[in-house]
């Protein structure tokens, strides 16, 4: 059983806690002044003032060190850097961050975002969601943006290392690998904003955790 400086401890430690998510709740709600941008994290994540880091709602930017990260970031920093924004339609993801619509005066930032070509729309039910994804399909049949730099399915850059790598969209975990001849072989794209892989030898694609379509021979 817990002793009482024990439940007393965890009372205090669950009161702090609620308190700082009521005063973020509070911060991303102020008046008409707006919200001070710290900071730029990523091309989908801003820090706001009261150090509250903060996610763009329906896109979904590369990783830093990936294909395209550091142009979506540059992006978003034009968009919100030394301004004051405005949240709307916010919600918890399920790490507990707050996310939502952000905008700069009249402007939709996740809007100007997806129109970059910079971020994926991610499916996310909000008043806009419909509107962005249009946008982010007419940027995928354009090739605009990442879907021209870095969907790849010939390797340009080095035509020795022919194996494709895919993550697969809905398992992180589970990656295969293509050998040409493989079935879809030709119309498998290498996604480098996701951290998807060109491979010279079945070697290197087993050693980076891949394993061999159950399409291929």
């Amino acid at each position: 059983m817990f002793n009482a400086k024990v439940v007393t401890v965890l009372g205090l430690l669950l009161m702090a806690s609620l308190g700082l998510n009521i005063r973020q709740q509070v911060l991303l709600k102020k008046g008409d002044e707006g919200i001070a941008v710290l900071g730029v994290l990523d091309g989908d994540t801003i820090t706001l003032e009261g150090k509250t880091r903060f996610r763009l709602r329906n896109i979904d930017a590369p990783e830093m060190d990936f294909c395209g990260g550091e142009e979506a970031k540059k992006v978003l920093e034009k968009l919100v850097t030394s301004k004051r924004v405005r949240t709307e339609e916010q919600i918890i993801d399920v790490f507990g961050r707050p996310m939502g619509l952000v905008y700069v005066d009249d402007k939709l930032v996740n809007e100007e975002m997806i129109k970059s070509g910079w971020v994926k729309y991610h499916s996310d039910k909000t008043s806009v969601s419909e509107r962005l994804k249009a946008i982010s399909d007419s940027n995928k049949a354009e090739d605009k943006g990442m879907f021209g730099k870095c969907w790849e399915v010939e390797n340009i850059k080095n035509p020795e290392c022919t194996i494709k790598g895919n993550i697969d969209p809905s398992n992180s975990q589970l990656k295969r690998y293509y050998l040409p001849g493989c079935v879809q072989y030709k119309t498998t794209i290498v996604e480098l904003d996701r951290g998807e892989q060109w491979f010279c030898n079945e070697k290197e694609a087993k050693n980076a955790g891949y394993v061999k379509s159950e399409r291929c021979p």
